[in-house]
């Protein structure tokens, strides 16, 4: 897989940890580094574990699919996308005071797993890519550390503008990614 490529799904999938932040940012009255350091490290950690994780789990199944690979990497990823998109979508609004002003240990671990979800099954179509795993499981950690901490410090100073827009920003990137490999195998 290509830089590009890898970048690209590194930034869709810190969307989800990145509205998350902002919303960490519009709960504090003035912008706090500790605050933006632990969302960082807390989403960025649980995005780089989860793909691992799912990589693991889809190579145990390698030779059961391989003829399908790519079909189930396009449906994964739309599927994906096309959620993260419904939900921008959808009228339900967060109170981010209730569910995001806290940074404690319960609270980011819920956060942090909820977030990163995605990641576990996009770690399991990289079982079937020709993927670096480690190479892409730091990229995605890095990306998303550096999202989350800059969500936090927009969430403050702009409000919920952009919460909405950047998952929907994320869903499209993991929708035409996915798209990507398929026409990838298929003509190539």
């Amino acid at each position: 897989m290509d830089i590009i490529t890898l970048l690209g799904i590194s930034v869709a999938l810190s969307m989800d940890a990145f509205s998350a932040s902002i919303c960490k940012g519009l709960a504090t009255k003035k912008f706090s580094l500790k605050t933006a350091l632990l969302c960082g490290l807390w989403f960025g950690s649980f995005q780089a574990l989860m793909p691992l994780i799912g990589y693991f789990l889809g190579s145990q199944f390698e030779h059961f699919i391989t003829h399908i690979d790519h079909w189930l990497s396009f449906a994964l990823l739309s599927l994906i996308g096309g959620n993260m998109i419904r939900e921008a979508l959808s009228e339900d609004e967060d109170d981010c005071n209730d569910s995001c002003g806290c940074t404690g240990f319960k609270t980011m671990l819920l956060l942090a797993i909820a977030t990163s979800i995605d990641a576990l099954a996009v770690g399991v179509s990289f079982a079937f890519m020709q993927v670096n795993i480690w190479k892409s499981v730091i990229m995605i950690g890095i990306v998303t550390f550096l999202f989350s901490f800059a969500g936090v410090k927009i969430g403050n100073i702009f409000g919920s503008r952009y919460s909405k827009a950047a998952e929907i920003t994320g869903g499209v990137i993991l929708i035409l990614l996915g798209v990507k490999i398929l026409i990838e195998h298929l003509f190539f």
